[in-house]
């Protein structure tokens, strides 16, 4: 009864564990993981904050603006009316004005036509956010290029460990069969002490590989703020068809400059148009509007204004200029990125090609260097030829295998290289 419950038990523990360690792990979430952890990303929201705050405060130029101000003064001199009366008329007092004066005033302007500056200032705003925006877009752009290597780089670990632990187990094979061969007589003490040595080497080649993965894993592990660990499964990733389309985040950069530059334009075009806007002012002081009257008294006026800040004319033309210097510059940048592009692409597709062909026949020449090593064992066997002979054969078919799980990784990178070269 006891062995019963216990044995199901275990099992499911065991089947629990295998569940946790296997867990897969694809370049995919990999990716998704790293950009939504990466610090940056919350510039995208502080972006479009900052870009809705300015359009928000530039509308506020067509509330009612108003402005408050006081002057006391005191002048030299005043105004005087020396008049000479004819004879026999009374003389006409004419009020002086006090040398000291006061005012307190209080405006409201009321913008009515502000000649498209409004509208010209929002597209800035929201051109230059578009162009904030496109560089964060880069900086990830970036960020997915250090993911895929280092992603692939452990599948390349990976599967360089299941290799080496294939050869380890080949050599422990071969370790026993110098053993028996010994005590037939047939190798000696040199024999099994060069397998053991070999043994060793493999044993530190295996401690190289574990801590590179682990840096490899460690580094993905920050950079996506995931706990991963060797014990999952790093899928590989499959291979889709390429296309020629390219859509480098660069590319609208280089738009949204353009479109912030463009702005620039509208916003100089509006600077050279008159402003049309009403008026009112209320005020207290000593003299008020009539300044004969030394007597602190309240005034009112109000109208509509019509200001035209013509000097803006004297640069148009070299501002105009300047402008489109700067889009030639813009323009020229995107040229020498696509130069640079259309000579790198064709490399990868080489390279792609490359691993290609190389593939095909890996598998062969695995299978003749298996049948090298196994036609070395019997030679060995039968004394012909020496156990130094024999590692070579093993090591040989042990680099044919892990040069096929090379070149079947490094053909991946390549495709995902040229998939972030042109981010289909």
């Amino acid at each position: 009864m006891i062995r019963d419950l216990i044995l199901p038990t275990i099992l499911l523990g065991c089947l629990y564990n295998m569940s946790l360690t296997a867990q897969v792990v694809t370049l995919g979430e990999i990716q998704q993981k790293a950009a939504s952890h990466y610090p940056a990303i919350d510039r995208y929201e502080i972006i479009e904050k900052s870009k809705e705050f300015d359009i928000a405060n530039a509308s506020k130029a067509y509330l009612p603006q108003g402005t408050l101000s006081a002057k006391a003064t005191w002048q030299s001199d005043i105004t005087r009316f020396n008049l000479e009366w004819p004879e026999g008329m009374p003389p006409l007092e004419i009020p002086v004005p006090d040398q000291d004066q006061y005012r307190v005033v209080a405006e409201l302007n009321q913008l009515i036509w502000d000649g498209g500056a409004l509208s010209a200032r929002k597209k800035s705003l929201e051109a230059g956010a578009e162009v904030e925006k496109q560089q964060l877009e880069m900086e990830l752009y970036a960020l997915r290029e250090r993911v895929n290597n280092l992603f692939f780089g452990i599948l390349l670990m990976q599967e360089s460990l299941r290799q080496q632990e294939v050869l380890e187990h080949e050599l422990q094979r071969n370790y026993d069969n110098v053993q028996s061969y010994i005590l037939n007589g047939v190798a000696n003490e040199a024999d099994r002490s060069a397998v053991k040595v070999e043994q060793l080497k493999a044993g530190q080649h295996r401690i190289n590989l574990e801590a590179t993965l682990e840096a490899y894993i460690i580094m993905l592990s920050v950079l996506t703020g995931d706990s991963l660990h060797a014990g999952m499964t790093f899928q590989k990733p499959e291979v889709e068809p390429l296309t020629s389309v390219i859509n480098r985040p660069e590319l609208q950069l280089f738009n949204a400059q353009e479109e912030a530059i463009e702005s620039q334009r509208q916003l100089l075009k509006a600077g050279k148009i008159p402003k049309l806007g009403a008026f009112m002012q209320g005020g207290y002081g000593k003299p008020g509007l009539n300044m004969f009257d030394n007597r602190f008294s309240p005034y009112f006026l109000g109208g509509v204004r019509l200001t035209w800040n013509f000097s803006a004319l004297y640069t148009w033309k070299n501002e105009q200029q300047q402008i489109d210097l700067q889009k030639q510059a813009v323009a020229a940048q995107r040229e020498t990125f696509l130069h640079n592009l259309s000579v790198q692409i064709p490399q990868q597709q080489i390279e792609i090609e490359k691993f290609q062909k190389t593939m095909q026949d890996d598998q062969e020449i695995i299978r003749l260097q298996t049948l090298i090593r196994k036609s070395a064992e019997v030679k060995v066997e039968q004394g012909t030829i020496s156990v130094s002979e024999l590692m070579q054969a093993i090591h040989a078919e042990e680099a044919a295998k892990l040069a096929k799980s090379f070149h079947e990784i490094r053909y991946l990178l390549s495709v995902y290289s040229l998939r972030h070269t042109t981010n289909e």
